[in-house]
């Protein structure tokens, strides 16, 4: 057997197949293990039930954990004949089980198939994200510890401000980074429902036992109502990149400051060989291509983002429709682009090198006027009165007011350089691993059961 599912033998115009099945044999490689896990979660529950016979359950489970393994180690093929990952799933079935393939499909329709592989895929992939994005910021917190004490120039609008130190801004960045952990708890949860059973959004008129597939796959619950789980595709898939948004806007803003920072004229940090690259054409350039593409990368996430709401707008009416097909794309390669974006920020802070001297001989003595006002505002003086004086000569105004670079450390208060506290944010990270070591761990339980018939 082969072709699509819905052929009835009538001649399938190619140029048709080509346009409607798009992306769709490259991506579902991706999918496939997943799909293989949920189809077999569906086909334990059809035993159970009595529609599938017992006798080609084993079968059936060992082919599918055959398919997962296949897929992961790229030996799996989905043919533009085939359409899609489901297809070509259960066209290997049929070949080499017969009947048993042929009976996979009851109770089920790929509109549900592809929800199922697609949360599967979500929930694994938001997971990695999780990690990815606590450990990076555990390192951000500890360069953040190496580095609280030395003197850089702040800056706004790109110019120097006031003394700061490089440990508040590196503390900052992976303050910031922490607080997508919440969003993308939530984006767990939302797609860590069962769809399997809602079949085309109308359900079938068998007894499926819905809950117990929900169970086998570690879903934490069913998606009850089978329209309302149509409706989610698109929405969930928003969601999920959503999430992403913050930490992708973060690793932008951390990337550009390194590139800054590291540019021939500040030299405040030197970047490794391994993460830079060379010029065709002038041999004395090292380019920090890397974080350039990181920064890029953070500009695609927000076009897939916009993408998905564009495909899935509101003026879609209820149940599945096609346009739906088209939030695939950008939802797995913006989980795919998220990941490597971490990867490779990893990579960078690994190989980072501080010029502490650098840093500390860049600070310019104007930038302690602020400094100067606040003294004089301390003796008395009206700020705004002191405000103008200072900024009628700044470069006068702090003569004598000592070394700029350490004046970063009257700035006591909650937040600020002179009282740093990394302590919150490591605990914070140690709680976000914590829950993704939890959640992987149940994961993990499911891939050791879900092929195996007497578990």
């Amino acid at each position: 057997m082969s072709g699509p599912l819905w052929d009835r033998g009538q001649p399938i115009d190619q140029l048709m197949l080509r346009f409607t099945t798009g992306r769709d044999p490259e991506l579902d490689l991706r999918l496939v293990p997943h799909d293989a896990a949920a189809s077999a979660a569906h086909a334990r529950m059809l035993a159970q039930i009595g529609v599938l016979g017992r006798e080609d359950l084993a079968p059936l489970l060992a082919e599918l954990q055959a398919i997962a393994q296949d897929a992961r180690e790229g030996r799996f093929a989905v043919t533009a004949q085939d359409e899609d990952g489901h297809t070509a799933i259960e066209n290997r079935l049929t070949e080499r089980l017969g009947q048993a393939g042929r009976r996979i499909h009851t109770g089920r329709s790929r509109n549900d198939q592809v929800i199922a592989a697609l949360r599967l895929h979500g929930r694994e992939a938001v997971l990695q994200v999780a990690r990815r994005l606590t450990q990076l910021a555990s390192t951000l917190a500890e360069l953040a510890q190496q580095h609280r004490e030395t003197s850089i120039p702040g800056y706004t609008h790109t110019r120097q401000a006031m003394p700061s130190t490089l440990g508040l801004l590196l503390g900052a960045h992976a303050e910031g980074l922490l607080e997508a952990v919440p969003w993308l708890q939530v984006a767990f949860a939302h797609l860590n429902r069962s769809p399997l059973g809602s079949a085309s959004g109308f359900g079938v008129p068998l007894p499926l036992d819905r809950q117990l597939v929900a169970d086998l796959l570690g879903f934490d619950s069913v998606q009850a109502n089978t329209i309302a789980v149509q409706n989610d595709r698109g929405k969930a898939e928003m969601l999920v990149l959503g999430a992403l948004l913050g930490p992708a806007q973060d690793l932008g803003r951390l990337a550009s400051d390194l590139i800054w920072f590291s540019s021939d004229e500040l030299g405040y940090i030197r970047l490794g060989t391994r993460v830079t690259t060379g010029s065709s054409i002038m041999p004395n350039k090292r380019n920090p291509d890397v974080l350039e593409l990181v920064r890029a990368s953070a500009g695609r996430l927000r076009g897939w983002h916009a993408m998905v709401g564009a495909v899935a707008s509101a003026a879609l009416p209820s149940g599945y429709h096609r346009d739906l097909q088209l939030t695939k794309e950008p939802f797995l390669e913006g989980l795919q682009c998220t990941l490597d974006m971490l990867a490779a920020m990893a990579l960078v802070l690994d190989s980072i090198e501080v010029d502490v001297g650098r840093c500390r001989d860049a600070v310019l003595p104007t930038t302690a006027a602020t400094d100067v006002l606040y003294g004089r505002v301390a003796g008395g003086q009206p700020f705004r009165s002191a405000y103008r004086e200072v900024a009628a000569d700044p470069a006068a105004a702090v003569a004598g007011a000592g070394p700029p670079a350490e004046l970063w450390r009257e700035r006591r208060h909650q937040g600020g350089p002179g009282a740093l506290d990394l302590a919150p944010v490591l605990e914070r990270a140690v709680a976000a691993l914590r829950w993704v070591d939890q959640q992987h761990a149940r994961l993990e339980a499911v891939a050791r059961s879900i092929f195996d018939p007497d578990r």
